[in-house]
């Protein structure tokens, strides 16, 4: 394939990915403790052809290597009715599922009473997923008769946040380059919850560029298809 087929095929396929980024983000732009991604572009493999004067470098485009996570704080939302929480500083709230155990990690702090299946008596604070909240040494917490109590919400951290994985509803679990958990240096205020760190202004800059790109790269293809059509032309 032409070279230039190719680059312009990857170009226009990779800003479509990119707004499929930009789409999530706004469509979070409400969603408590949502953190914002941004496409990170790497150029692709090129060749060096050496000219009589200069190397001539050809490559074939570029592509989405990763998408990176905004950890930038959002604004506090007062919220005083229920079990609200947030975040003022670094760190995350743990949640634990009940059935697996497995522990993940969010800075939304919208929670509520919930009960297990093994004692319908006791009420533990948990998330909207139905998952245990977890207090500073990584314990459920058992709640009291009281529904407008404050509860001992621990809040964690790693040595740093890169490349924590996704794992659906605004959740995050670490890799092994973030290290072990560790105590989270933010504290916790009570009534209040995180708004999402989506901004809006960014996000429509970036579908401007995306689109403006995507279609630099089918004028790529239709400018390609012509000189190919003149050259066949040309031959017969």
């Amino acid at each position: 394939m032409n070279q230039s087929f190719y680059a312009a095929a990857v170009a226009a396929s990779q800003q479509q990915q990119s707004l499929n980024v930009v789409s999530n983000n706004i469509a979070n732009t409400n969603t408590v403790g949502f953190k914002a991604e941004q496409a990170q572009f790497s150029e692709l493999l090129y060749r060096t052809y050496t000219g009589a004067e200069d190397d001539v470098y050809r490559g074939s485009g570029s592509r989405i290597m990763q998408t990176t996570t905004d950890f930038q704080s959002g604004a506090i939302i007062q919220r005083p009715d229920g079990q609200n929480y947030a975040i003022d500083g670094d760190g995350f709230f743990a949640v634990q599922d009940q059935e697996t155990n497995e522990i993940s990690y969010t800075r939304a702090g919208s929670f509520h009473w919930g009960n297990t299946t093994d004692n319908l008596n006791e009420f533990y604070l948990c998330d909207a997923e139905g998952d245990y909240v977890l207090d500073q040494n990584q314990q459920p917490i058992l709640m009291g008769d009281d529904p407008e109590a404050q509860y001992p919400v621990g809040v964690f951290d790693f040595i740093n946040t890169d490349d924590m994985q996704h794992v659906g509803s605004n959740r995050l679990i670490p890799v092994n380059k973030n290290g072990t958990v560790l105590a989270g240096t933010g504290s916790v205020i009570f009534g209040a919850v995180e708004s999402s760190n989506t901004d809006i202004a960014t996000q429509f800059t970036k579908i401007i560029e995306a689109q403006r790109s995507y279609s630099y790269a089918l004028k790529m293809v239709q400018t390609q298809d012509e000189i190919e059509s003149t050259i066949n032309s040309l031959r017969s």
